[in-house]
């Protein structure tokens, strides 16, 4: 076979593929019908050659009462010499349903040029009708006085379906507005549909051709056309109601002419006229229910089922360029209605106004929608943005849902030819005054490798130790004064001097009994014996020789302190004494049992009239209630200084994390130090946290203002804080006063304290008991001056205990924190920004926010997690 035969056949080939191609065979039969009455079904068959060996047979249930019947026409054009045949064929069949039922009427056959083609399989519907009379279509118009006077009667009316009728609001409804006929309509007048009060709404289907299909109403079937089709969202609450839709159709009617006596009037007798038949729906009304109380913040205002995503459109970009944040929801509800979700960029990103872009269905309902979010960045660093919350009402479960995006990561560097501070901004939007990190030294001053660990908030100002010492003092300079005046006192009392002399009298007395004892002189002993007895009672109850009654005297020694017993004792060995000495002699043995019992009796009535002096006892009690209240470490100190060393030698090796993680060990477990804060500060700076060594600096300088190396390096530190804020100028007094408290440690300034009142002391009991006048005045003067510098010394240290105990200043310690003009993220506006390292103060907390005041007396509302107290 030769190339061009081969060309030849091929093009042969390819125009009977083509030509079986544009032959089809399409059907037109209604999709449904009534039981018992004929309906058509026509095959038509189009294309370039007629068909041949047509067949179609009906189903089971279907009856043939004729057919096929057959119908061709051809047609033949010539359009710049090229002949185009057409041909077109149709086959009719009468059919009628015997039974109810849907049946598949199966695809008919025909063959072209030889080949085999078929058409589509389509389905019918048999139904049952209610006999006439009986009215049904009628019911579908609208009230009873609509029927009878404007609406259409059962041959054609108008209905308007919903696809709910409760709801919540922001809930989508189906509005569906059908036209049924049963006659013939010629066209249409006077549409009015309705406006919809209360609701948003948006058309769904709006078909330029009403297109009939048989349905079957109340037990009639009439052929349905979809006139109108909305989607209405309720934007209140309450019924509302939907107003009826109107539609004048020209309906055609065969009536019988009026006689006109002619031969032609039995020719002629019937003619069509138009009738003008108004239709209209029934008031439809919707019950709207509000929303449950308790949405989310990250409610606004879904209705429905959706799922929410972000991205970002560069995630790797320079400061000064542009990317956006772009939310896409998707779901199925009120899309067309959304609010931007709320979102926050870090501070330091200029934000634009949000846009949003949607593609969804002609319905608004489903779809998706976009919100996008430009930006600017201004700063560099690393930003992790939140998830986005988006919150919506289900009308399913009947509860909210909150659906969440990923958290998004942006890395922004520094552009090219920008210093720290970043660039501009435009007109009229938030700046940010920065500058360039100064270099005040080489580099930080190196860790303190000792320390003296002890309790937080250990004060000596205003302890009980303090109070206690200086208690013990006045108490011991009172006691001072008040010896040396009793000294004074017992020097001029002559009556004093022989009461407590009287006992060694006393014993001076029974010296010489105790000589004549030695002699066995019985009646010189117990007269010595009694004589001293006597001697010693009148010396020390001050009791005259008329008075020294046996009654007197026992009375007098119990009221003196003196046990009963020991007082009888005393009487007895009186009357002892008298009757030896009329009595004969009792022997030496007798002798010597009185004059020990003499003894022993007056060495036990002294002991029992003695008190122990007031001055002791209260040194006593201060002494013991000292050593109960000496502080005591909770930690031991192997463990503190095992976790200290660890630290030193970590940090000493370049391990600062680990040098972070013992040094706060040693923090959490109750102890603290200037050196430890300092250690802590410098730790973390080495790591790079600048806020966290800002931080354990200010501290440090909170328990020790005057330790130089803790200034040094806060300051070293401070310098690379980005903002730059000028304090407002105190009063020069208060400046003064400051800098002289912050000279020397608080516990430095108590110590001194407790020393100048001791001289105070000193130099008050100079004055008051010196007896020269140099030495009166040396005293007062000196007093007065101790007693200042005392009072200075105990407010400079009160003062810097005040300070470092209290809790109204804090650091910023995330990178970049907004400032606002009220307690809330949403409703507020930016006042301005600061970064990590930047020192407030804390005016007020209110729910998760702190009022802080900058040095420069601006104020306003900030997260608290952004900030954390010195």
């Amino acid at each position: 076979m030769t190339r061009k035969s081969l060309i030849t056949l091929t093009a042969a080939l390819l125009r009977a593929l083509l030509a079986i191609a544009q032959t089809s065979i399409s059907v037109e039969a209604p999709n449904m019908v009534e039981v018992g009455k004929p309906f058509n079904v026509v095959f038509l068959v189009e294309g370039e050659h007629s068909p041949s060996d047509f067949q179609w047979s009906a189903p089971d249930g279907m009856e043939v009462l004729w057919g096929p019947q057959t119908g061709t026409s051809t047609s033949v054009s010539i359009v710049n010499g090229r002949t185009t045949r057409s041909a077109r064929s149709t086959y009719t069949y009468v059919v009628k349903p015997l039974r109810t039922g849907t049946f598949n009427m199966g695809s008919a056959t025909a063959r072209v040029k030889g080949n085999s083609i078929s058409s589509k399989k389509f389905m019918v519907e048999a139904v049952a009708t209610v006999p006439s009379g009986s009215g049904g279509g009628g019911q579908q118009g609208g009230s009873s006085q609509q029927q009878t006077q404007t609406t259409a009667p059962k041959d054609v009316f108008l209905t308007m379906s919903l696809s709910k009728k409760s709801v919540v609001v922001g809930e989508p409804v189906t509005a569906t507005l059908k036209l049924y006929r049963s006659a013939d309509i010629a066209g249409f007048e006077d549409v009015t549909f309705p406006p919809f009060n209360g609701f948003w709404s948006q058309e769904v289907a709006t078909p330029t051709n009403l297109e009939f299909r048989q349905e079957q109403v109340s037990g009639h079937i009439y052929d349905a056309a979809l006139v109108r089709q909305w989607v209405l969202i309720p934007q209140k609450s309450g019924e509302l109601t939907i107003d009826p839709a109107e539609i004048v159709c020209l309906i055609s009617q065969v009536t019988r002419r009026a006689p006109t006596g002619t031969i032609f009037d039995q020719f002629n007798d019937t003619q069509v006229v138009t009738v003008r038949r108004r239709c209209a729906t029934q008031a439809q009304t919707i019950k709207v229910s509000a929303l449950p109380s308790g949405a989310p913040e990250s409610f606004s205002g879904g209705v429905g089922k959706f799922n929410v995503k972000a991205k970002v459109s560069k995630d790797s970009l320079r400061t000064h360029d542009a990317a956006s944040i772009m939310i896409t929801v998707s779901g199925k509800g009120n899309l067309s209605l959304l609010e931007a979700p709320a979102f926050n960029l870090p501070p330091d990103f200029e934000a634009y106004d949000v846009k949003s872009s949607q593609d969804v269905d002609r319905s608004g309902t489903s779809g998706t929608r976009t919100f996008e979010y430009p930006f600017i960045p201004r700063s560099s660093g690393s930003f992790v943005l939140p998830p986005v919350d988006f919150s919506y009402f289900d009308p399913d479960s009947r509860r909210y849902v909150t659906a969440s995006t990923d958290s998004l990561r942006i890395s922004v560097a520094r552009a090219e030819g920008t210093g720290q501070a970043g660039g501009t901004t435009p007109s009229g939007s938030l700046t940010v005054d920065r500058q360039d990190v100064k270099n005040l030294g080489e580099d930080i001053r190196f860790i303190r490798t000792k320390t003296s660990l002890g309790k937080p908030g250990s004060f000596i100002v205003g302890s009980t130790l303090y109070w206690i010492l200086a208690l013990l003092m006045c108490a011991v300079a009172l006691g001072i004064l008040l010896a040396f005046r009793k000294i004074a006192g017992m020097r001029a009392d002559v009556q004093g001097t022989r009461k407590r002399k009287a006992t060694s009298m006393a014993l001076k007395r029974l010296k010489e009994a105790g000589d004549f004892l030695k002699k066995d002189l019985y009646t010189a002993f117990y007269e010595s014996l009694h004589r001293s007895l006597l001697g010693f009672v009148s010396d020390k109850l001050s009791m005259d020789m008329a008075s020294q009654t046996r009654e007197n005297i026992e009375q007098a020694l119990v009221g003196r302190g003196v046990p009963a017993d020991v007082a009888a004792r005393f009487t007895a060995l009186l009357d002892a004494c008298e009757y030896a000495r009329y009595a004969p002699d009792a022997g030496h043995e007798a002798m010597d049992s009185h004059y020990q019992e003499a003894l022993d009796t007056i060495t036990i009535i002294d002991s029992s009239m003695k008190k122990p002096s007031s001055a002791a006892r209260t040194a006593a009690g201060a002494l013991v209630l000292l050593l109960f209240l000496l502080p005591a470490t909770s930690m031991k100190a192997a463990q503190a200084d095992s976790l200290w060393t660890a630290g030193v030698d970590a940090y000493s090796a370049g391990d600062y994390q680990t040098a972070i993680e013992q040094w706060q060990a040693v923090q959490e477990s109750g102890l603290e130090s200037v050196e430890l804060y300092y250690n802590l500060g410098n730790a973390y700076f080495k790591d790079g946290n600048l806020a966290r060594s800002i931080l354990w600096y200010e501290r440090a300088l909170r328990l020790d203002p005057s330790d130089r190396d803790v200034r040094h390096n806060l300051a070293f530190a401070r310098a690379r804080v980005l903002d730059r804020i000028d304090s407002v100028p105190e009063f020069f007094l208060r400046t003064w006063f400051r800098n002289a408290s912050y000279a020397m440690a608080s516990d430095v300034w108590a110590v001194l304290s407790l020393l100048f009142m001791a001289v105070a002391l000193a130099m008050l009991l100079l004055f008051l008991l010196g007896r020269g006048a140099a030495a009166k005045r040396t005293g007062f003067f000196t007093a007065i001056a101790a007693l200042l510098l005392c009072l200075a010394s105990w407010g400079f240290a009160s003062v810097q205990k005040r300070e470092a105990l209290s809790h109204d200043r804090a650091i910023v310690v995330v990178p970049v924190s907004s400032v606002r003009s009220a307690p809330s993220g949403d409703t507020s506006t930016n006042l301005f920004v600061l970064h990590e390292g930047t020192a407030v103060k804390i005016v007020d907390s209110v729910s998760g926010f702190n009022l802080i005041e900058l040095a420069d007396g601006r104020q306003g509302w900030i997260e608290s997690a952004s900030i954390e107290v010195i």
